[in-house]
């Protein structure tokens, strides 16, 4: 029986406190706030063997230094948008559809709520199925599920918190001036 590819994490401190980064040899498959334990419990759930950073091989290693630049200059307000190969084979499909086309219909800067969301998406009966989708998004922060807002413009629940979210939409909005790493 063949071994499963291997996902190499690491941890990249930030001023939203440490993200967990995953990467196999292809594309970056988890921005997380998970701890390691957590990571390692998705990355399995999705067919992968997790692998420390020790072990990677140079091309993962390539892809999480890559991840952590963008999100540095991200963070910094020096980028808007990610580059980095993406694969989310860790989502289920209705949470890939959701995910994948956030930054379409909700641009930099953009919020909207869940069931606007919803509607964009087609389903618009589906605000709770979104929230749900969003909440289990394995690229936090680079697949921008923290631009959802609950109705009225509330700050609703994001894996890394309210202050997190609170953070990503003020610098989006230009409110916050970029921190320094």
């Amino acid at each position: 029986m063949p071994t499963p590819p291997t996902a190499a994490l690491a941890s990249h401190r930030t001023p939203l406190g440490l993200l967990t980064l995953a990467a196999t040899d292809d594309a970056l498959v988890l921005c997380a706030f998970d701890d390691r334990e957590q990571a390692v419990n998705r990355i399995t759930r999705g067919g992968l063997t997790a692998v420390d950073a020790e072990a990677a091989t140079p091309a993962q290693l390539r892809i999480l230094e890559e991840a952590g630049r963008e999100l540095d200059a991200y963070l910094e307000g020096r980028s808007r948008a990610f580059t980095v190969r993406m694969d989310l084979r860790l989502a289920t499909p209705f949470s890939r559809t959701t995910v994948e086309r956030l930054d379409g219909i909700l641009p930099y800067g953009a919020t909207g709520t869940y069931a606007e969301l919803a509607a964009a998406l087609g389903r618009p009966r589906a605000a709770r199925a979104v929230g749900t989708a969003l909440g289990a998004n394995p690229l936090c922060v680079v697949l921008p599920c923290h631009r959802v807002v609950g109705s009225g413009g509330r700050l609703t629940g994001y894996a890394g918190g309210v202050a997190a979210k609170r953070f990503l939409l003020d610098l989006e909005s230009g409110r916050t001036a970029a921190p320094s790493l």
